[in-house]
């Protein structure tokens, strides 16, 4: 009896050495993931207002953003997003508060955006939530002014609300182009196979560059834009 214990524990040994040995590097390979590489377009719709001090009766106004988008995802739950987009912000001058619906004025500012976005998500294969965090730069290339006034000369219209509102901004010219702020976002994933999917976002960008001056000569102490982005993209991987 005691010889068969002997044998049996000799016989153990090279198999418990065995997996000793093979369980780390099996628990290695199950924590590492195949890298994922995606492109894809994203456009969608933005509601964007300014924060202005002092405060502007204002309302916020719609405009459109489009643009091409980067993924990189290596680890289960984390990756990186980068994308170049076209986004139409500003604000739109709300008159009614000011008992003077007659007049119309809205300012419309186009950048170029750069964000660059944590991406954390989670699901399953067909299915995937995830949130957006990160940093965006932007460049101004277009400030378009649509009014039903002359706002250059509002001071010599009888019924234009005066003295009690803030009106310089109607006809100062933008000083600084560049813009940069934090983005987040949060959204979904639907997997039509491997290769192929469609996002739905919404997204809310907070602004901290002023586009006018904001010295302490001048009249702005700060001008900064926010926005909420609702977007759907297809992308698609390569890797």
């Amino acid at each position: 009896m005691m010889k068969r214990r002997h044998i049996i524990s000799a016989c153990l040994k090279p198999a418990l050495l065995l997996a000793a040995l093979t369980f780390p590097t099996a628990a290695m390979a199950q924590r590492e993931y195949s890298p994922n590489f995606s492109i894809g377009a994203r456009a969608g719709v933005t509601l964007s207002s300014m924060s202005f001090t002092p405060e502007v009766h204002q309302s916020m106004i719609q405009g459109k953003t489009f643009g091409i988008t980067a993924r990189y995802t290596e680890e289960r739950f984390f990756g990186l997003i980068a994308e170049v987009n076209l986004t139409q912000r500003g604000w739109k001058e709300d008159f009614v508060k000011d008992e003077a619906p007659q007049f119309e004025y809205s300012r419309t500012l186009t950048y170029i955006q750069i964000p660059l976005l944590t991406h954390i998500y989670f699901g399953s294969k067909k299915f995937k939530g995830f949130f957006n965090l990160g940093p965006e730069a932007g460049f101004m290339i277009s400030d378009k002014i649509s009014a039903n006034f002359d706002y250059k000369n509002y001071e010599n219209i009888p019924d234009f609300p005066k003295g009690y509102r803030t009106n310089e901004q109607l006809k100062m010219e933008v000083e600084n182009n560049f813009d940069y702020g934090i983005a987040g976002g949060v959204g979904m994933e639907f997997f039509i196979n491997r290769r192929n999917s469609i996002q739905l976002e919404g997204r809310y960008y907070f602004g901290i560059g002023n586009i006018f001056k904001a010295t302490k000569r001048d009249f702005f102490a700060a001008s900064r834009g926010s926005s909420i982005e609702i977007t759907l993209a297809y992308m698609f991987r390569l890797l």
